[in-house]
C-alpha cells in the first residue's frame, strides 16, 4: 500500500509565500503523474499543478506565474512553492500520486489547509 502525506499549510497574508511538501511512502516503482489539487469552500476540486518523473509540468490558469511545482524523485516527494498568494488561493490542498507499479492506483493524502488573509 502507498501512503501520501502533505505538510506546510497554514495562514499567510495576501502577497506572501508558502511552500507545501508532499511525500509518498510504500512500494513505489513507477509513477505516472504527481499533482496538487485544491478544494475551496463551495467549489469543485481543481488541479493546481502536476509534474511527471521527467519534469514536465502543467499548471491551472489561476496559478500560472505564481506557483511552482517541483519534485525529488529519489524521495518520492513533490513540492508547491506558492508566491504572491491571493485570498482565492484559500482551500484544502491535496497531493495525488498515480502509481503504475508494482500496484497501480491513485493515492491521495488527507490534505493541508491554506488560508490567505486579505
Amino acid at each position: 500500500q502507498v501512503q501520501v502525506m502533505e505538510s506546510g499549510g497554514g495562514l499567510v497574508q495576501t502577497g506572501g509565500s508558502l511552500r507545501l511538501s508532499c511525500a509518498a511512502s510504500g512500494r513505489i516503482f513507477r509513477v505516472g503523474l504527481m499533482a496538487w489539487y485544491r478544494q475551496s469552500s463551495g467549489k469543485q476540486p481543481e488541479l493546481v499543478a502536476s509534474i511527471t518523473r521527467g519534469g514536465n509540468t502543467n499548471y491551472g490558469d489561476s496559478v500560472k506565474g505564481r506557483f511552482t511545482i517541483s519534485s525529488d524523485n529519489a524521495k518520492d516527494s513533490i513540492y508547491l512553492q506558492m508566491n504572491n498568494v491571493k485570498p482565492e488561493d484559500t482551500g484544502l490542498y491535496s497531493c495525488n500520486f498515480r502509481v503504475l507499479s508494482p500496484v497501480s492506483g491513485s493515492f491521495w493524502g488527507p490534505g493541508t489547509q491554506v488560508t490567505v488573509s486579505s
